[in-house]
């Protein structure tokens, strides 16, 4: 189980802003509380006026004194209604408001943080995040100060028209309500544990669900559903346990306010009695009393009930400043520029070294160096491919010309200045990348290929799928252009949306254009359609290919050779056969 880490106070502090913007919201949401809690303490007055009226001159109490009191009573009802009504309706909107706001933030946050983070956590982690987490924000930044609020207007009033009616009764009263509050609060602690416990479950549990169902086609073809099953199964009874836990906790803390409540009860009845058998409190001041005691245990009673709320809204703040305050990264440095619009491509690596983050939670924790002393240059226009053996890092040798990581030691340099130096969105504006899984959203064909620049004309987004040869089968879908693709595409073949991918590239029309094993997956016919637009696509950029297929790189004008061990060689297809080196012992392998 997760242990309390950031006070309770900290947090209250750092959520404080949100509520900055709608204050004016909030302070009339509070007067419209009390007058709601005026409405229940001004009855126990009434009643106590009437019983006292008819006990000592029962001529006083009159037809018309009663009508009047009946109407102030039903106005204050009337104002009752109005203040329940905008309370229920504004300020609920105001937790919304905040709850959006939060949101908004939130998912900004996520596209900051940088690939390491994203390789470290879960995608159900993080949509628990923004949605279950926010949404008892919400419920918490509403209901925390109105229920307070009321909690504390009933709770001074009653002890002050108490304390007059009768001393020893009330502090006896209020000597048991610090014991009820000490015993509870020790609940309280264990609550906040529990949620937190139970929210990362359920991240899990999401988490799960999201990958079974992308991989359900796998699941099914090895016919795995019972395994499938299991596992959630696994995760669903974790998730049981974490709410035996929290239910656990909950229960001990209403049923210790449960029996202080009944405590109170018990002793204002039988102290009460016995203050009106020896004439020191009237019969009025009597059931006023017990009316005030249930306000007052009502109040109490509501900030248990609340309590619940109030700690799953702070686990939630906890949860959501844990992200906005996770480092990122990668990120633009001070003095940062943006890239000239005119780049030539000319791409250096000096030195460079590259490890993964020691992080124990990290997947490529343990791996090591990754690249070590790599001194390559790349000219201008040059077409270079990449070939190597699995866990040589020509993956990562790619991710970082972007800045996806920074280098460890060394320097990349495109047009003779580190990429350090430049902001890393303009950064990546000037780079293309394709890579073998297609990512296409769940949108038309229009807006997967428009995502390449945002705001190009529907003739623009025509013309980039016409320079992939895209447009013919594009035409040919059912509603051409405004097809929807299907969830990751997944109404179109392989070679269909690898060529989609082709042209979001050349929308974005990048000097730089990296392809990392762009027509692995494909079958023979569809490879060769692609090859032809991506041989088109690399005319005047400066491009990287990484390739296990050494047939696709014979025609590159350079072909490095990248093993554990740094770059073992490189030159022309023809001049590696030659050689006999480790190119030709993979050429020949493939034979």
């Amino acid at each position: 189980m997760e242990q309390q880490s950031i006070s309770t106070k900290y947090l209250l502090k750092r959520f404080f802003p949100y509520f900055k913007p709608y204050l004016h919201i909030l302070v009339f949401d509070l007067l419209c509380a009390a007058m709601t809690s005026a409405c229940e303490l001004v009855l126990p007055v009434i009643v106590r006026f009437i019983t006292n009226t008819v006990t000592t001159d029962p001529s006083a109490l009159t037809v018309e004194l009663v009508v009047r009191i009946t109407l102030v009573y039903m106005a204050l009802r009337i104002i009752d209604v109005l203040a329940n009504y905008y309370m229920q309706n504004t300020g609920h909107v105001m937790g919304a408001r905040i709850e959006t706001d939060m949101r908004s933030d939130l998912f900004e946050k996520f596209q900051e943080l940088s690939y390491g983070y994203y390789s470290n956590n879960k995608t159900g982690q993080l949509i628990s995040r923004i949605t279950t987490d926010l949404f008892d924000i919400a419920e918490f930044a509403h209901h925390c100060p109105e229920e307070y609020f009321i909690a504390a207007v009933k709770i001074v009033v009653a002890f002050v028209v108490l304390i007059r009616v009768n001393v020893p009764l009330t502090l006896l009263l209020f000597a048991l309500i610090p014991m009820m509050l000490f015993f509870a609060l020790r609940y309280r602690v264990k609550l906040r544990r529990a949620f937190k416990w139970q929210r990362s479950e359920l991240g899990e549990i999401n988490s799960h669900v999201e990958d079974s169902l992308l991989g359900i086609r796998v699941s099914k073809s090895f016919a795995n559903e019972d395994v499938e099953e299991e596992r959630f199964e696994e995760g669903n009874r974790r998730f049981l346990t974490t709410k035996k836990v929290s239910y656990k906790s909950m229960a001990g803390f209403r049923s210790v306010t449960k029996f202080f409540d009944g405590l109170m009860y018990i002793s204002i009845v039988f102290f009460g009695s016995l203050a009106l058998i020896y004439g020191k409190i009237t019969a009025g001041d009597f059931v006023a009393y017990l009316m005030y005691v249930s306000v007052l245990l009502e109040a109490i009673r509501r900030i248990v009930e609340f309590t619940e709320q109030f700690q799953k809204g702070i686990t939630g703040i906890e949860r959501f400043i844990e992200v906005m305050d996770t480092h990122i990264e990668v990120d633009d440095l001070p003095g940062a520029v943006d890239m000239p619009s005119e780049v030539k491509g000319e791409i250096e690596f000096d030195d460079v070294s590259f490890s993964y983050s020691e992080d124990p939670s990290s997947e490529h924790s343990g791996d090591g160096h990754v690249l070590s002393h790599i001194d390559l240059r790349i000219r201008s226009g040059e077409n270079v491919a990449i070939v190597g053996p699995s866990g040589a890092g020509k993956t990562t040798f790619c991710n970082l010309i972007p800045r996806f990581y920074d280098v460890t030691g060394g320097v990349i340099r495109v047009d003779g200045r580190d990429i350090r130096e430049y902001k890393v969105r303009s950064l990546r504006t000037k780079i293309g990348m394709m890579q073998q899984d297609v990512y296409l959203f769940s949108d038309t064909v229009a807006g997967n290929i428009g995502y390449g620049r945002p705001g190009a004309t529907r003739d623009e987004i025509i013309a980039a799928a016409r320079l992939a040869g895209a447009d013919e089968f594009i035409s040919e879908l059912p509603d051409g252009y405004d097809t929807y693709v299907g969830e990751r595409g997944a109404r179109l073949s392989g070679g269909q949306k690898q060529r989609i991918s082709i042209a979001r590239v050349f929308l974005k029309n990048p000097p730089i254009l990296i392809l990392d094993e762009a027509t692995s997956a494909l079958d023979n016919e569809s490879e060769h359609y692609v090859q032809e637009s991506l041989a088109d696509l690399a005319k005047g950029r400066t491009t990287i290919t990484i390739a296990h297929r050494l047939s696709t790189v014979r025609n590159a004008d350079r072909i490095i050779v990248l093993t554990e061990d740094g770059i073992a060689e490189q030159g022309t297809h023809d001049e590696l056969i030659k050689k006999g080196g480790v190119y030709a012992s993979m050429h020949n392998f493939t034979l």
